[in-house]
Parts: C-alpha cells; sequence; structure tokens
C-alpha cells in the first residue's frame, strides 16, 4: 500500500513538473519591471530604441536620420545585454498625456536637401525599420479569423510608382497612428498601460499660406474639422525641395488584458501550429529513438558482462575477444590530454550557464520588458560557472597524472574567451566601419575585459585549486606500460565516419527549435517559448550521451581502445551539421545581399557553432566516462 502512495506521488510530481514546463512554453514569465500606475493626465514618457534592418543586420541611432528631435537628446541607462545589441534608448518628441486623446498633433516640418533625401531612400531600399519602444505593429493575416500578429518598429518608408507612371519612387512614413492600451483599476481610478501599437501613414500634408509653427493648420488633417488621417493615397514623396511635415495621433483604449499579461498577444508565433507539432513530433522521435537504445544497450550489456563473469579458465579468457581484452589500454591517457582538459572544463562552464539560464526564463525572470536581459544574464553566469570550469579542467588533468595545474587552469581560462573574442574585434571593426550603432563602444570593451580577467580568470583558478587538492580519480583496471596493437577497423568503424555520423542525431534533436532561434535573431521575431526549449535541452543531453555510449560501445568491442577524443568529437560534430544548417538558412531564408552582413552573419554562427561544439563534447565525453568506468569495474579482470 506504501509503495503505491510513493508510486502515485512520484507520478504525480513528474506531472506537475511536465505541466509547468508545458505552462512556461505557452510564454509563462514573472514581470521583469514594476508595474507603473497613471492617472488622467499624467506625462507618458516615449523612448526612441534604433534603427534596424534584417537585409543589413546593421543597426543605426535613431536620430542617424535627421528625424523631428526633442531639443535635448537625453541617453537613458542601458544595461551590458542592450550595449551589445546595439540598442540605444532615448527620449523622442512624442509628448502624450495619460487617457487624452490627441489628433493630428505636429512634430516638426523641413525640407530635405540631397543628403537627406539620400539617405532616406538608401534605409528605405534596406527596408529599416525605426523602433519606438515598447511599440509593435499589427499586421492583419489573409485569415481574417487569426489572431493578428504583431511586428517591431514601423518602416522608415516604401517604394513604388504613382497610377499611370512605371517609375519608381520613394516614400516616407511621416503620420503615426499611436494607440495605447490600458487597464483601468474601477476601485482607484488609476491604470496601467497593457499596449503599445502605431500605424504609420505617408501622407502629403497641405496647408494654406506660410509655415509658422504655433499657428498652422493643415488641411489634410485638422482636429478641428475632425478630420484625420485614415489612409496614404496621398503619400508624401522623398524628393529635394519637396516639404515633409510629421505629424501623429494618440488613441486611447481601454483594455480587458492585465498587466501581467500584456505581452502575450505580442509574443504569439505567426505560425504556431506548425511550430508545436513539430516540436512535439521531433520530441516523440527522439525518445522513441533513445528508449530503443537504452534498451538495446541494456540488453547487450548484461549479457557480455555475464558472459565474462562466468569464465572460469584461462584458457578460454584468452578465447575471448571484445571490449574486455582492451582493459589494459582502455585508460591510458590520450594524446593532448592537456587539450582535452581545457575543452572538458569549458563545456562544464557553458553546461552550467545554459542550464541556469534555462531554469530563469522557465521560471519567468527574463521578462520580454527587460530589453537585454538575457545577454546580460548569460554573460554574467558564463562569468561565474569559470569556478566549475577550473574544478573540471584539474580534476581530469590530476587523473592523467598531470601536475602543472595553474597552466591548466589559465588555458581553461583564456583559450575559448580568446577565440571567440578574435572573431568578435574582426566583426567589431567590420560594424565600427560601417558607422553602426551595433559597435561595442570601449567602455563597455573594457567591461567585458574586467569580467573576463578580473573575475572569470580568479574564478577558474580557484576551481582548479579546489579540483587538484581532491584526491585523483583511480582506474577501475590497471593500464599496462606497453600499448597493445590495435588490429584493422571495418570500414564503418573508421574515426571520422563514425564521428560525422555521431553528430546527426544530437543536431536532429534540436534543428526545428533552431528554425525558431535563428528568426528571432535575424528576422527580429520574438521568442519566449522557453519552457519547449527546456524539454529539448534535456532531450539533447539524452541524445548526445545516448549516441556517445553506442559508438563507444561499438569502438571497444573492435578492440580500439583511443575513446577519449573520439567520444568528445562524436557528439561535437553535431555543431557541423549546425553551421551547414545555418549557411543553408541564410541562402534560403534572408535577404542578406551586402559584404559586410553576410561576414556578419557567418562570424557570429561561427562562435555559436564553436560553443555548440564544446557543449556537445563535453556531455558525450562525460557519459562515455562515465559509462567505461562502469563496464570496467563490473567484471572481473585477474
Amino acid at each position: 500500500m506504501e509503495s503505491r502512495r510513493s508510486k502515485a506521488v512520484r507520478t504525480l510530481t513528474i506531472s506537475t513538473i511536465f505541466l509547468l514546463l508545458i505552462h512556461g512554453a505557452q510564454s509563462f514569465y514573472l514581470p521583469g519591471v514594476a508595474p507603473e500606475d497613471f492617472i488622467k493626465g499624467d506625462d507618458l514618457k516615449v523612448k526612441v530604441n534604433k534603427l534596424t534592418s534584417t537585409k543589413t543586420q546593421l543597426p543605426y541611432s535613431f536620430y542617424s536620420l535627421p528625424y523631428c528631435r526633442p531639443d535635448k537628446i537625453l541617453d537613458s541607462a542601458e544595461n551590458l545585454g542592450e550595449v551589445l545589441r546595439g540598442d540605444r534608448i532615448e527620449n523622442s518628441p512624442y509628448v502624450f498625456k495619460m487617457r487624452e486623446p490627441q489628433m493630428c498633433n505636429i512634430v516638426c516640418q523641413f525640407t530635405p536637401d540631397a543628403k537627406t533625401v539620400k539617405q532616406f531612400k538608401e534605409k528605405i531600399d534596406d527596408e529599416y525599420r525605426s523602433l519606438i519602444m515598447p511599440l509593435v505593429v499589427p499586421i492583419q493575416r489573409p485569415d481574417q479569423e487569426a489572431p493578428t500578429v504583431y511586428q517591431l518598429g514601423f518602416h522608415v518608408g516604401l517604394k513604388g510608382h504613382y497610377a499611370g507612371s512605371k517609375e519608381e519612387k520613394y516614400f516616407i512614413h511621416n503620420h503615426l497612428a499611436f494607440t495605447v492600451k490600458y487597464h483601468r483599476d474601477t476601485q482607484t481610478e488609476t491604470a496601467r498601460i497593457v499596449g503599445f501599437e502605431v500605424k504609420p501613414f505617408s501622407v502629403k500634408h497641405e496647408y494654406e499660406g506660410k509655415w509658422n509653427d504655433a499657428k498652422t493648420r493643415l488641411t489634410t488633417c485638422d482636429p478641428h474639422s475632425k478630420h484625420t488621417v485614415v489612409n496614404s493615397n496621398s503619400p508624401q514623396e522623398v524628393a529635394e525641395k519637396q516639404e515633409i511635415v510629421f505629424t501623429y495621433d494618440v488613441e486611447f483604449q481601454e483594455s480587458n488584458v492585465k498587466w501581467a499579461s500584456r505581452w502575450d498577444a505580442y509574443l504569439l508565433m505567426s505560425d504556431d501550429q506548425i511550430h508545436w507539432f513539430s516540436i512535439v513530433n521531433s520530441l516523440m522521435i527522439v525518445l522513441f529513438l533513445s528508449g530503443m537504445v537504452a534498451m538495446i544497450m541494456l540488453r547487450t550489456l548484461y549479457r557480455d558482462i555475464s558472459k565474462y563473469n562466468e569464465l572460469e579458465t584461462q584458457e578460454e579468457a584468452q578465447e575471448e575477444t571484445g571490449w574486455k581484452l582492451v582493459h589494459g589500454d582502455v585508460f591510458r591517457a590520450p594524446n593532448n590530454s592537456d587539450l582535452l582538459c581545457v575543452y572538458v572544463g569549458t563545456g562544464v562552464q557553458f553546461f552550467g550557464m545554459i542550464l541556469v539560464t534555462m531554469i530563469f526564463a522557465v521560471l519567468g525572470f527574463l521578462s520580454p520588458s527587460n530589453r537585454g536581459g538575457l545577454m546580460t544574464a548569460m554573460l554574467l553566469l558564463w562569468v561565474f560557472m569559470g569556478l566549475f570550469a577550473g574544478y573540471a579542467s584539474a580534476r581530469l588533468y590530476k587523473m592523467f597524472k598531470g601536475t602543472e595545474w595553474k597552466k591548466i587552469s589559465f588555458r581553461t581560462a583564456v583559450m575559448f574567451p580568446a577565440v571567440v573574442s578574435a572573431i568578435f574585434i574582426v566583426l567589431n571593426t567590420l560594424i565600427w566601419g560601417q558607422k553602426s550603432s551595433g559597435a561595442v563602444p570601449f567602455g563597455t570593451m573594457f567591461a567585458l575585459v574586467f569580467l573576463w580577467f578580473g573575475i572569470s580568470v580568479p574564478l577558474v583558478f580557484v576551481g582548479g585549486y579546489v579540483g587538484f587538492r581532491k584526491p585523483a580519480l583511480e582506474d577501475p583496471v590497471k593500464t599496462n606500460k606497453i600499448p597493445r596493437q590495435i588490429p584493422e577497423q571495418a570500414w564503418y568503424m573508421n574515426p571520422v565516419f563514425s564521428i560525422l555520423i555521431g553528430g546527426i542525431l544530437p543536431f536532429g534533436a534540436v534543428f526545428i527549435e533552431l528554425f525558431f532561434i535563428l528568426t528571432s535573431i535575424w528576422l527580429n521575431q520574438f521568442y519566449y517559448i522557453f519552457g519547449f526549449l527546456f524539454l529539448v535541452f534535456i532531450i539533447l543531453i539524452v541524445t548526445c550521451a545516448e549516441i556517445t555510449i553506442v559508438l563507444c560501445y561499438f569502438q571497444l568491442c573492435s578492440e580500439d581502445y583511443l575513446w577519449w577524443w573520439r567520444s568528445y568529437l562524436t557528439s561535437g560534430s553535431s555543431a557541423l551539421y549546425l553551421f551547414l544548417y545555418a549557411t543553408f538558412y541564410f541562402f534560403t531564408k534572408l535577404e542578406i545581399t551586402k559584404l559586410v552582413s553576410g561576414m556578419l552573419y557567418f562570424g557570429y554562427m561561427l562562435i555559436a557553432s564553436y560553443a555548440f561544439f564544446v557543449l556537445t563534447g563535453t556531455i558525450g565525453f562525460y557519459a562515455c566516462f562515465w559509462f567505461t568506468r562502469l563496464i570496467y569495474s563490473s567484471v572481473k579482470i585477474d
């Protein structure tokens, strides 16, 4: 009776965890900022961010275009993640009063010269969007019953031609119709903002007489006659000596959406049904394969160990073949063992960073309202996980009879960040050459170097010291002094072939989710379904471990004991498929044509693939390490 109850409790607990993960997949999060209550007439501060394009991937400051400016431009405080993303939060000339609608407010007027016209045309050609925080543009799908989807920011302008003419013209969005949605507290009459949307229009404004900032009344948009802008039938062309008047409307709408759920509508995936089906399908396939692999391995190993332990005579033992024959060489230190220790330590650092980040994201601590929060959290976690990196590398190093723990700790602390930094500096120089706001300033560079050498490196040394002081792991069997000759291997056990085969299954566990992640990064889409991402991460761990164990077992059965590096590279080779998929994505989904933008894409994807290699390789290595120690400690060795 007691066992049934405990089993039921355990089943209930697992079900509860699964439901929490699914709930997290559906954009559950805790507020990232404190709510602010407004009463009627309170000032609402509208801030601008940057100009961004999916065609160039080069962000620019909002005021790099001659948009209307406030009397004094003030920069808002930015976190590290915002700076690295190229965000530049500044104040704007748009003035709102809470729950006080405005119509046809004139922001400014100017007549562009040739240089200004060229700037606007270049940005329209490259399909740049202007980001006003935290503004989104609603887009109705062709299917009227489908929910509205949202895109970040509005396009600077558009290209087209007048009726009866084939000459292409450029038109600017100079009228913005803002909609501020709020949730009102009926008891206190205060309200919280739960939505901020805009519809951009291109309107050639007209007025009578000469321009006067204070007195001019537009005939195309006049609040006195209730004449407002509802379409772009008479658009404003971008041309020399053609006057442009910037205007805006503000409408306030009461909403039933509560403040804690304000992001739910915006985080809705535009192809949600395909997304859910693909993810669940992928998980089921991988789980099925993993179950089969585990079952085969357990049955095969159980039979082998039973057979080896039943051998009675020395003659029978000598006649036996298989993985037991290499027991005297299986724990022989590999070539370049120092480098393996460094890579394993770095992989532990990555694993810890991603695991904690995922947990924070699933629990909702990384809200979309906290811009740059995800990147900042990952950087800080990477720095503090240096403690575990030093510990893991030093422990393995001591097992290989190493004595210079300081040297291995320094290499662990420096090698991976140095490679990434070299690529990053080259990419940052390219961005700087394009005068983009995405270039990381010198002050931020200094902050990154301080995080690296001021915090991460010392923590790696502390971890290395603790790990080296621990007693070395003892091998389950003794290692022979003379290495055993490895027999000629079958073609399918060739190291290159088996390593490449081993990376397919881990990549298959993540490639569908990878599509949505790439889309969120390079096509400016929202991505906040961390619940499913966490499930995929767990499946990735299981898959890397099992495929490495299987191939390691086959390798030992063919009397090849050089498994150390092979186990790391087997699951790590999935990074090669990730980079190939990123290349395929570049040519099929993106419209990048500029050389610098292409170099940025492949540079950042190279860093991502390198990190994925270190992560998956370490998972595979530890799985195989545990597996070999388990099987050789389970048999009787004379």
